[in-house]
């Protein structure tokens, strides 16, 4: 299925430089059509993309560390689709235009739905700690926007269904393991990790889960690369075989790789992006309410001239129709 899905289609890029230039065309853009904000052109006024970058790895840990604490539990499948939802929708937009923590909600709540986690929007809000019904309005208002953005490709395959064909492979095919359910545990912590890199918009769901299963026997000091080279890969295919050992690798050092995030440091960029982002997009803001009541008053305006409209004809018509008697 994935192998014919939108998400390896649009959604799966051959390198991270690829990412870091379509996240620099966005951050780009918006300053381009925001310069005239700041004064003497300094363009220190707004956010650079490294630190639209570490804004959003804040907003996604953010939505991991909800979606532990979810009630009821939320399946990781759920979280693993929301936090791709989070990620494609910051390839095309910047945080300047689109501030993160509602985005972020609306991703998952989108996310909830897709995975067929039935929860109402009630339930769904009563999770989140500041203004609840506020929270539910805005995630409302932005979904469609979202899905837009998204361009509808909504369907995510995650590796966590492929690392349970991956363990029942294991049960039938290679005997040399007694019980491949051991690596279960470390499988599901390297996926845990890999959700907070790009490893979804750069692999396939079954080579991350692959990943996950020979970290995992590593850690344990099982070794199962004869699982891989010869039940799963053949002895014929060694081409393959070289790329996947090049796969792994970059995975895990992906995974190695992730820096902590400075608490310090993210305050202070909430603190300039609470000043250099575009108030026309924030629902919060004087100006946003304004032009949401213009939109609304406009089309009051146009119902009821349309209503006039149909009114004039309906007393010609009568008009008419007296006549001809």
């Amino acid at each position: 299925m994935y192998h014919s899905s939108t998400q390896r289609k649009f959604w799966t890029f051959q390198s991270e430089e690829h990412l870091l230039d379509l996240r620099q065309t966005a951050n780009h853009d918006f300053i381009t059509n925001h310069r005239h904000r700041c004064k003497n052109e300094d363009t220190t006024f707004f956010l650079s993309e490294p630190e639209e970058r570490l804004i959003c790895r804040h907003y996604e840990h953010l939505l991991r560390d909800l979606c532990r604490n979810f009630e009821p539990p939320m399946p990781n499948s759920v979280m693993a689709t929301g936090c791709a939802y989070l990620k494609r929708f910051y390839l095309h937009n910047s945080v300047m235009d689109h501030h993160p923590n509602y985005i972020m909600l609306t991703c998952l709540y989108l996310a909830c739905k897709i995975e067929e986690f039935n929860v109402s929007i009630v339930q769904f809000c009563c999770n989140i700690k500041d203004n609840p019904s506020r929270a539910a309005e805005v995630i409302l208002t932005l979904e469609l926007l979202v899905m837009q953005a998204l361009n509808f490709h909504l369907t995510v395959h995650n590796p966590y269904r492929p690392l349970e064909g991956f363990l029942i492979d294991l049960k039938t095919r290679y005997s040399s393991l007694r019980n491949p359910d051991q690596l279960r545990q470390g499988a599901d912590e390297f996926l845990h990790r890999c959700i907070a890199t790009d490893a979804c918009l750069l692999f396939s769901p079954s080579q991350v889960s692959l990943a996950a299963l020979v970290t995992s026997a590593s850690k344990l000091g099982i070794n199962i690369d004869s699982y891989v080279t010869d039940t799963l890969l053949g002895p014929e295919n060694r081409s393959g075989l070289r790329d996947t050992v090049n796969t792994i690798k970059r995975m895990k050092c992906l995974v190695k790789n992730i820096e902590p995030l400075n608490p310090e440091i993210i305050k202070r960029l909430e603190k300039k992006l609470d000043i250099c982002r575009n108030q026309e997009l924030n629902p919060d803001s004087e100006v946003y309410k304004k032009k949401l009541q213009d939109m609304l008053d406009d089309e009051e305006e146009n119902v009821f001239m349309k209503h006039n409209k149909e009114a004039e004809i309906m007393r010609q018509k009568e008009e008419d129709l007296l006549l001809n008697i």
